[in-house]
């Protein structure tokens, strides 16, 4: 049997550790959902008076979500405007069952960008009071997160049902959350 030098048992378990540390890490962040269209705009000609026509693309749905390797964790409707102790509620509510469902264990890798909601001090005490591993993230960044991918297929299946009101524009949502991959690696 070969006895492999200390440096050379290093080298070979790192690639295991990488992996395992990617399975171990929480993707969180925000959404909007319009009613009408993929958060785009969309010049139309139209003799006037001809056809109604919905401004501001009908109303939108803001929802927080998260996922791992594992798959998708929780999906939260965000009703008004989020700061940092609406935030830190979300958290408190959905974060650890999410990574509890999912598995994760206890030491898993929180991820979450530099929005000041995230950043905000009631935020950031939450976090450190429940002793979380959080992924420094830079600032200024391309937005690398996952779970851009998944919020972009949530919206193309959500559209391809053609929700006619927020009603249905958030029950459809929450089917489509239910049906996405489970994302493993």
């Amino acid at each position: 049997m070969v006895e492999w030098p200390d440096e050379s048992k290093r080298h070979m378990t790192a690639p295991l550790e990488s992996e395992t540390m990617r399975n171990k890490i929480l993707w969180s962040d925000e959404t909007k959902i319009e009613l009408f269209g993929l958060n785009a705009k969309f010049h139309v000609w139209r003799k006037p008076g001809t056809i109604p026509t919905v401004k501001h693309g009908g109303g939108s749905i803001m929802l927080w979500g998260c996922l791992s390797t594992a798959g998708t964790g929780r999906l939260v409707r965000i009703e008004g405007k989020t700061n940092g102790a609406k935030y830190r509620e979300i958290l408190d509510e959905n974060l650890l069952q999410s990574a509890q469902d999912l598995r994760l264990g206890r030491r898993f890798t929180f991820q979450q960008d530099n929005n000041p909601k995230h950043t905000a001090k009631t935020t950031q005490e939450w976090l450190r009071d429940m002793s979380l591993n959080v992924l420094k993230w830079p600032s200024q960044s391309p937005d690398l997160n996952l779970i851009e991918h998944l919020w972009r297929d949530l919206k193309i299946a959500v559209q391809q049902h053609s929700p006619s009101n927020q009603t249905e524009l958030e029950r459809i949502y929450r089917e489509e959350w239910e049906k996405l991959p489970k994302y493993r690696s």
